[in-house]
């Protein structure tokens, strides 16, 4: 298997955040990818998002599936923990590490195939659980490995590169999402660096489940007249609900937008969120609103964009299973196999 390694030159004046890192430090491999593929963008703007947020990689754990998608954080955070599980299984995996050792970030990247198909149990359990993770599905409506077959998430009435069409309801991850209890939810669209960057940032900083589901077009069989998620389609349907700003604890909080224009929204470390409402009367803080809002906008014809739900993100699976504050690979056997009394202990307060 061959590497692709991009050169360390670097100039005098390369810019650095806080932590001394250029934004190469937070690079991976040369992509594989198809030239022009939407995942390339996203990977650009995870590279961007934590070296923004001022992240050591190391403090990062980045995990995956199987796809085109599984394939991308080969190409971030080189320097960070990476593991890359068979196909659909990345949520279990994922939580699983995060039991072991809540001191990392865990960031999961995925597909519609791996996520909305063969990993949909998967993907269902990590958002009721409250892992706190950031889960990004790339969505492109097909499988690209295998020559661009439609996937779960392809539109109804979408046709493919060869003409067929699409007679199949799609799987709307976003909607499972809201309704599987997720307390951080959006959407966006891989060409969209603006609104995509903050998005990611917002999420890495939230306690529990946060999925953003990034419509990222298939350049090679999904970005023809016809498919609902090409560049040009998305373009032109796309509503954006807000924009969304990230502004760390350490710093100053200043706005110039006009009063009754902001909504203001710390969440649990300290980060707070400033959200500039666009969509008139939409309040990402009401569950059953967000979801009457994407089903009316879908019957329309439009890919709603932008943060759809924010809830508390105070708790998370550490926090409802009550777990000890000290990550689990780091406890000593006698903690961990406390001998026999203690089991016998343990079946008796159980009957």
């Amino acid at each position: 298997m061959t590497y692709l390694a991009k050169p360390r030159l670097l100039t005098a004046n390369a810019p650095r955040n806080a932590l001394g890192y250029t934004r190469r430090d937070y690079e991976g491999a040369i992509s594989t990818l198809c030239a022009g593929c939407g995942h390339d963008s996203i990977s650009a703007a995870v590279v961007q998002a934590c070296y923004d947020l001022d992240i050591e990689p190391h403090r990062v754990a980045k995990l995956s599936g199987i796809g085109c998608s599984s394939k991308t954080p080969d190409y971030f955070l080189g320097n960070s923990h990476g593991f890359n599980s068979v196909h659909g299984r990345m949520p279990s995996v994922l939580t699983g590490a995060a039991l072991a050792n809540r001191e990392l970030i865990y960031l999961g990247v995925s597909g519609d195939g791996d996520s909305a198909s063969i990993g949909i149990g998967q993907f269902a359990h990590a958002m009721r659980r409250g892992v706190n993770m950031t889960y990004i599905v790339e969505n492109n409506g097909v499988y690209g490995l295998t020559k661009g077959q439609f996937s779960a998430t392809a539109d109804k009435g979408s046709k493919s590169k060869r003409g067929v069409v699409n007679n199949d309801s799609p799987i709307d991850l976003v909607a499972l999402a809201l309704q599987l209890g997720a307390t951080f939810v959006a959407r966006s669209f891989s060409g969209d660096k603006e609104q995509l960057v903050p998005l990611i940032k917002a999420a890495l900083r939230h306690c529990g489940p946060a999925f953003i589901d990034v419509i990222s077009p298939c350049v090679t069989f999904n970005n023809h007249a016809g498919s609902t998620r090409s560049y040009d389609y998305v373009r032109e349907h796309n509503e954006a609900v807000n924009r969304v700003e990230v502004i760390l604890p350490r710093d100053k909080i200043e706005t110039t937008y006009p009063p009754g224009s902001l909504r203001r929204i710390v969440q649990h470390d300290g980060s707070i969120l400033h959200l500039r409402k666009l969509a008139e009367d939409y309040d990402p803080s009401d569950r059953i609103g967000a979801l009457n809002y994407l089903q009316g906008r879908q019957a329309l014809g439009e890919i709603v964009t932008g943060l759809l739900y924010v809830g508390d993100g105070t708790q998370d699976m550490h926090g409802h299973l009550n777990t000890v504050d000290k990550p689990l690979n780091q406890l000593g056997d006698a903690y961990l196999c406390p001998g026999a009394k203690a089991l016998e202990a343990l079946n008796a307060s159980l009957r």
